[in-house]
């Protein structure tokens, strides 16, 4: 049985989840961002007790056909952008529709309507989302930032960001350095 929750974004999400399906008893196979695979049923008990612990944190169990492949679309997409070193072989549309088996024009089409948004606009939000933590952080120049997140360049990366943000990635850098503790 695979339960799909919505807004089960970070780590922070799935830690959480797997603590409550300990506390409840229910044993699962895996779990990923936006799903939980639970080995067997689970009684009508454990699910509510489940739904109402997920739900008091922002989680939410869901069963609509439509809403699980807005979710699977979201989490691909996530994983996507906060990948390791890896380096995108193929474009976005086409791993979405390999990995769910379904045409993108489809797929396109059932997000925008559900979201109100489309799946580009998704991708771009969250890639100028993960470009502000890596700014922050400070790891990483402007150019591997533009690098790791498959920007064909910088100069798209400063586009694209300032667009959605207001500032230029120069301005965000300096105004949203973290706070260090000098002991």
């Amino acid at each position: 049985m695979i339960l799909y929750i919505k807004h089960m974004v970070s780590l922070r999400c799935k830690y959480f989840v797997i603590k409550e399906l300990k506390k409840l008893n229910i044993n699962y196979v895996n779990i990923e961002l936006g799903s939980v695979n639970i080995i067997g049923n689970i009684s009508d008990y454990q699910k509510i007790k489940l739904i109402s612990k997920l739900t008091k944190v922002g989680l939410i169990v869901i069963d609509n056909k439509n809403d699980i492949l807005i979710n699977k679309i979201k989490s691909l997409i996530i994983n996507l952008i906060y990948r390791k070193d890896d380096v995108l072989k193929i474009n976005y549309s086409d791993h979405i529709s390999n990995k769910l088996g379904l045409n993108y024009t489809y797929l396109s089409n059932v997000f925008s309507r559900s979201t109100g948004q489309t799946i580009q606009q998704f991708i771009i939000c969250n890639k100028i989302e993960r470009v502000k933590e890596l700014i922050k952080y400070n790891d990483l120049n402007f150019t591997e930032i533009a690098y790791k997140l498959h920007y064909n360049s910088l100069a798209h990366l400063s586009y694209q960001f300032k667009k959605h943000t207001g500032k230029t990635l120069s301005l965000y850098k300096t105004n949203n350095k973290i706070k260090t503790c000098n002991i």
